[in-house]
């Protein structure tokens, strides 16, 4: 009999950023603060999944729902499939639909208070909070887009703002949600993040831009969306895109310059 394989070190699962499934759980470094978590818990549980699995946290057999720093959720069937952008979107829609009526005081420990890149980053964006001070910052595309911004009537909701990669497709299921990333945003906010995020890094091309062209106020939440990757992007030292990457960046600004009327 084989003994049992060990899990790899930290070191290891760090290198790859990755997770460590466990039997039927997914376990994973988190920064969220238990109080966060305790939210999140609480407001995914009156979810019904319609159009979609959604992945939940899972306790301990104390009831802990943190230990060291690592979390688990449910470990859901299916992959990453490329080329399934628009059933990403379709997918957020269903989603947001879902929690729609979250009401801002009920996922406010998921939200607010957050200090993590992406957190800041969705701030500036939003014109919360100032751009930094550097080159990195002052350089094209980020003050055209940013002084593009105009007011964003859309009413903000509960939304996951990182569906691109964490959409998975199993043959004969619903599609699975996984890794809930909060934020209290216009629902059409986190359909530009799938956008740029699917233009950009994988290759789709800007058709997919006109699919969601006559959503609400979708120009000028694309341009924070943008504006919020690439922020992320600064602060965790990852820079702008580059090469291939940075050809559909430049053409997807244009794209949302237009939608957004500016100039």
């Amino acid at each position: 009999m084989q003994p049992p394989i060990a899990a790899p070190p930290e070191s290891i699962r760090s290198a790859f950023d990755g997770a460590w499934r466990c039997g039927d759980l997914v376990l994973k470094r988190s920064q969220s603060r238990l109080e966060g978590l305790e939210c999140e818990e609480r407001v995914l549980a009156s979810v019904r999944d319609r159009g979609f699995r959604l992945q939940r946290l899972r306790r301990t057999r104390d009831g802990s729902l943190l230990v060291d720093g690592w979390i688990a959720r449910d470990f859901l069937e299916g992959s990453h499939e490329p080329e399934r952008w628009r059933q990403i979107l379709e997918v957020g829609d269903a989603l947001h639909a879902a929690v729609a009526g979250i009401e801002r005081v009920h996922c406010a420990p998921m939200v607010v208070a957050r200090t993590d890149p992406w957190a800041v980053a969705d701030r500036i964006a939003w014109d919360e909070e100032p751009m930094p001070a550097g080159p990195a910052y002052e350089a094209e595309p980020l003050p055209r887009l940013a002084a593009a911004r105009r007011p964003v009537a859309s009413a903000p909701q509960l939304v996951h703002g990182d569906l691109s990669g964490n959409v998975l497709f199993a043959d004969g299921l619903a599609p699975a949600v996984i890794d809930f990333s909060p934020y209290f945003r216009p629902p059409q906010w986190a359909t530009g993040v799938v956008v740029a995020d699917c233009v950009v890094w994988s290759g789709a091309s800007l058709d997919l831009v006109e699919s969601v062209a006559e959503r609400p106020e979708i120009g000028q939440c694309l341009i924070r969306a943008i504006l919020f990757r690439h922020v992320t992007g600064l602060l965790l030292d990852r820079g702008a895109p580059s090469g291939q990457a940075a050809e559909r960046y430049a053409a997807l600004v244009d794209a949302a310059l237009r939608l957004a009327k500016a100039p």
